[in-house]
Order: C-alpha cells, then structure tokens, then sequence
C-alpha cells in the first residue's frame, strides 16, 4: 500500500497513540466516500500498522447551517453507499444521523477513550474546522487532520495566491512533484487490517446507527427532522455510485464539446460533478486518473512551465476540452481551498482586495435602478427573465449554471442597497439552496462578484465602480437561452 504522504497529515493536538486502544477511528466529516481518499488510507495504515482493527464513524447533525431537507438527503444518500461498500470489505462502519437536536454531544469523546487514535478530514471551510479543533483539544488521544481535498496539497504554498493566473503559474512550478502519488482506489481492500465484527454496544445504545428508513430517504422518516423542510430534495442523487455514473457520462457525452459548450445553458457541457466534490463523494484525484486514462496520457506529457508561464491551455499536455476541465478542476476550485486554509476571514467582506473595498466604498451611495427585497429575490419576483429563471434553477434543482451564476451575482449587486448587503443575500441564497454551497470554490465565485481573483476594470460605473460589469442583455446576446428560459421561468 501507498504511504499517505507527510505533507498531507497535520498532528492536531500532539498526543501519542494509546497502544492499549480498541481500534482505530475514522471520523468522515468531509470525504465522505471509503475510495481515493487519503484520510482513510491514514486511518487504514495505523490500523494495520498497530494491528488494531478500524472503526469508521460517519456523522450527520442537525443543527448546521442551512440544515435542510435538500441537503440532508444528499448526505444520506451517499451514506447508504459508504454502508454497503463498508460491508463489502467485512469492515465496521456506523452511520450516526441526529434525530433531535444534540444527540451526538459527547460522541466523539467517548470513542477517545477507546480508540488508539483517531483520523479525520481536513476541510478548510463551513463549521469543520471549529469542530475538529474543538474535540481534539477535548480528547487525550493523538488526532490527526488528513488532506484529500485535491491535486495539490493544501498546505504546502505559504503563500495566498492573488488570482487565478499567479495560482496556475506556480501549480505549473511545483504540481508535477505531487502528481505521481495518488490515494489507494481501496484501501479497506487490504487483507491485513484486522476487521471489527461489530461496534461496541456502548457507543450503539446511546449513539445508535441510522434506521434504514433514513438511510434509504424515505418520505416519512425525513419529515420528522427537524430542518427546513421547505427546501426540497435536489434533482441529482447524491452518493459516491451516483458520483461515478455522474462521471461517466460526462466522459462519455460532455467532455468531447467541453471547451465550446460549457458556458451555454442550452447544450450544458458542464461536468455536473461540484455537488459530488463538496460533498466528497468523489475525489479530484479519482476524475483526473479517470480522465487521463481516457487522455491516453502520462506525466511525461506535461510542458516546461517556463514555456507555458502560467497559459491556461499547454501545459497538461492534454485535448483542448480536457485542459478546459482541468483548468476549473484543478485551477479555480483549489485557488478556492488555498484562500480558506490560509484565513479565517475568507467569507467576511473584509476579506475582498483593497481596491475592491475601495471603489465599492466611493460608490455605495450610488443610486440604485432597483431595490428588491431579500424575499423578492428568492421568490424569483424581478423584472429580469434571465434572472428569475437562474434563480428559479437554484431554488429547484440544487443547482445553477455556472456561466449564469456570475450574472446572478453581479445582478444582486446592482439590485441591493450596500454591498455588504449583497454579499450577504448571496451567501445566504447559494448556501441555502446550491447543493454545492458553503465550498472554497462557492465562495470563490461569490467573492469574484465583489472584485476577489480579479483586477480594475474601466470605463468606472455606478453602483459598480471599478468591479467587472455584466448585464443580462449582453449575456442574453451571447448566450442560447431559449430551451433554458422555457424550462427554469418561473411559472
């Protein structure tokens, strides 16, 4: 088995291993798949390293922000998947999901005082890391906080990369080091990590596993949670076995007209894989291997970055539709997890370039064309079709189009009193209803609105300022909307 590589295990409480311990625990909090996934093969090293059986404990709360029954599902939807693929390999998984508020409290500090030691996920973003830190500074059991986020290893730069260009120059630097080392496709496959028959009956009485009913998603058991139930299921299945079939497909169908279709709503080339990456239904490594396979590529195709010097397209040594994927894949998603591992702030205004705060400042007094209120926005109740059918996407589907999200942006903007206003109606509207909300990548397209990853652009504009401007009839006028239009217009 590959060794999960230094670079990528941060010690969070510098405890040492209970050799005495039952077993090791894997706390999925963020990858929640058992494939391509370097926190699990962590945990699966020490266990077969310790000779001590593997505990993996997948937890669903109540009390998140933005709980819903959207996202609720997907959650669970993919644990039905963890459990079965669990089973397969004979090892001991437990799916814990709150039925009231505050059931889990204490869990995880009782399984310290069983476990030798205890891995989980290291996401920069949402409420994740407050939690970890949190427990591990609770518990006297050596806890480990393992990268499996993308390509790249989040902690390696020690530097928060400006815009998307400066990110991509220095990946073209430095990413081929990383490449060659890629998760083991399954690591609970290892014959020499001793299997748990059942998970201790104290943690089951008073944490008890999901009922099946939850688990297959079941109309009745889902109404007695209580979340917001008003945010209906999404229109994708979630789950690491609708992750790969998502794949597939957008392989098989998609990929081949990728670069020239993908900002247009009416032939959608888009991978449809964000909500399966928030979610970690899916690694990024699995799609890249997944994609280079298909590429007939090896690393020997990459360019010398010095003739590249940061190009979008070139240095992969890739199909044009497969540099154009790679590019948002690897580039724009990953620039997002390089901005949440490096500041706290990353989600505040004050976290948008100086000039940005600047001239928004100088113009936050303009006036405005239209004022709508927060509810008239998520209604769907403007004047713009375009707008109102983008919006009606998200509310509906889980979902929407990336090229028409900027103009969503952009639109809230020019409609809200203060920036700061603005803002915050985005951040609540994308992470209330986008499946693929409360991301370093979702943040990254929110804050690109307000001026982040970007520069000054000319003629100066009111309400605007120096901030990139777009219009609905302009994109109307690039785009084809017409099927779009007919299937999202609210009605």
């Amino acid at each position: 088995m590959t060794q999960t590589p230094a670079v990528r295990i941060r010690d969070l409480n510098n405890h040492p291993i209970r050799h005495d311990g039952q077993f090791v625990v894997y706390w999925m909090t963020a990858y929640r798949r058992l494939s391509s996934n370097f926190a699990l093969q962590r945990a699966a090293e020490l266990a077969r390293m310790h000779h001590k059986p593997l505990l993996i404990v997948e937890g669903l709360r109540l009390a998140y922000p933005w709980a819903s029954r959207r996202l609720h599902t997907f959650v669970l939807q993919g644990m039905r998947d963890n459990r079965d693929h669990a089973k397969r390999h004979l090892h001991c998984y437990v799916p814990f999901v709150e039925t009231f508020a505050g059931q889990g409290q204490g869990m995880m500090e009782w399984l310290a005082t069983q476990a030798a030691t205890i891995v989980t996920d290291d996401f920069p973003c949402f409420f994740l890391p407050r939690m970890i830190n949190a427990v591990a500074r609770r518990i006297n059991v050596k806890m480990e906080a393992v990268d499996s986020n993308g390509l790249f290893p989040m902690h390696v730069a020690d530097t928060e990369f400006p815009t998307a260009f400066a990110f991509r120059r220095y990946l073209q630097k430095t990413l081929s080091v990383y490449l060659p080392v890629m998760p083991e496709q399954e690591p609970l496959a290892d014959p020499e990590i001793p299997r748990l028959a059942s998970p201790p009956a104290e943690l089951t009485s008073r944490w008890p596993s999901a009922d099946p009913s939850l688990l297959d998603c079941e109309a009745a058991a889902l109404d007695l949670l209580p979340i917001d139930q008003f945010v209906k299921e999404a229109a994708m299945t979630g789950g690491p076995n609708a992750a790969r079939k998502q794949l597939d497909n957008f392989l098989e169908t998609r990929m081949c007209r990728y670069a020239s279709d993908r900002n247009q709503p009416d032939e959608d080339a888009s991978s449809g894989l964000s909500p399966y990456l928030h979610f970690g239904h899916i690694s990024a490594h699995e799609i890249f291997l997944q994609l280079a396979k298909q590429e007939d590529w090896s690393i020997n195709n990459l360019a010398d970055p010095k003739k590249t010097r940061g190009s979008r397209a070139g240095w992969w040594g890739m199909s044009e539709n497969a540099e154009s994927f790679l590019d948002e894949l690897v580039t724009w998603r990953e620039l997002g997890f390089n901005m949440c591992s490096r500041r706290d702030d990353f989600d505040r205004y004050e976290s948008l370039p100086e000039w940005a705060q600047t001239t928004l400042r100088i113009h936050e007094s303009d006036a405005r064309p239209v004022v709508y209120s927060f509810d008239q926005m998520r209604n769907s109740e403007t004047h713009d079709q375009l707008w109102n059918a983008a919006q009606h996407q998200l509310t509906t589907t889980g979902r929407m189009h990336n090229y028409l999200r900027m103009l969503w942006g952009k639109k809230i903007l020019q409609w809200s009193e203060t920036p700061r206003e603005a803002l915050d109606t985005m951040i609540q509207l994308n992470n209330r209803f986008a499946v693929d909300g409360r991301n370093p990548n979702s943040y990254s397209g929110i804050f690109w609105v307000l001026g982040r990853y970007d520069r000054a652009w000319g003629p100066e504009r009111p309400i605007f300022g120096k901030i990139r401007y777009m219009t609905s009839e302009n994109t109307a006028r690039k785009l084809h909307l017409s099927k779009y239009l007919q299937q999202f217009s609210p009605r």
